[in-house]
């Protein structure tokens, strides 16, 4: 029996969300140079998002870069852009025939101009599109995303649009890159780290974690498959007490 069939199609997390972690390592095993790991971690990409696709996931976010990538070796982030560019534009087509719908979080606008074009054409080309969502967080650091909500708020009570009792956690989640998504309840971590590294950190809060050793370039479908299955292991509680789970209270 393989991985997939074990998973309980019913209980498949709603939103997974992976921190593609290990590409430079895994290059500099292979004695390459570490951009040859971000080349061949697309491969990866590819095998998430149909593992995905089996089993029924609705959001899948991945981060691909964050603000803090900025401060890598200028050829590395260069050849991390070019890369960028050219897999969504060789890929776009077939993401729109497999019905994917690309979203976009972070500081878009920040990025090189042919990068943020290239991204909002692929999200204008498959906005209608009903299958898996692929949430790509490109430039994106969640203590951005939530001081820039939290000025978005304060604009709006200094000039008197809201008082103090309609800032709510609802009110939070409207003004953060990923208003309009459901919160992650599985967030994988491959390359044997264990911390989010700025990512989601609201989101986060009733997410369970995946942490794997594999690199993010020897990550596959079956690795994917495991982390659900992981998962549905556990029991999600929400502070309750495990005799409460089902019940009224």
């Amino acid at each position: 029996m393989t991985l997939a069939a074990n998973i309980n199609r019913e209980t498949v997390p709603k939103h997974i969300a992976i921190i593609m972690d290990g590409n430079g390592r895994w290059a500099q095993s292979q004695g390459q140079e570490r951009l040859i790991g971000h080349h061949t971690g697309v491969e990866s990409v590819r095998e998430a998002l149909k593992a995905a696709q089996e089993v029924g996931v609705k959001f899948l976010t991945l981060y691909a870069f964050s603000m803090e990538n900025w401060n890598r070796p200028k050829k590395e982030v260069e050849g991390l852009m070019d890369l960028l560019v050219r897999t969504i534009a060789g890929e776009v087509d077939e993401l729109d025939a497999s019905n994917v719908r690309i979203h976009t979080i972070g500081d878009i606008d920040g990025l090189p101009n042919n990068c943020s074009d290239e991204m909002a054409a692929a999200c204008e080309r498959t906005r209608n599109n009903s299958g898996v969502n692929l949430v790509l967080a490109l430039n994106y650091s969640a203590k951005w995303e939530i001081l820039k909500g939290v000025k978005s708020i304060a604009s709006e009570y200094a000039k008197g649009n809201i008082n103090l009792d309609d800032i709510t956690s609802e009110k939070i989640d409207q003004v953060l890159s990923t208003s309009g998504i459901p919160d992650p309840e599985l967030i994988i971590r491959t390359s044997g780290e264990h911390r989010l590294s700025n990512f989601l950190l609201w989101q986060a809060a009733y997410a369970e974690l995946h942490f794997t050793e594999v690199l993010w370039p020897d990550f596959k479908q079956d690795d994917f498959f495991r982390a659900i299955l992981d998962y549905q292991s556990r029991e999600r509680r929400f502070g309750k007490v495990s005799e409460q789970l089902g019940k009224d209270v």
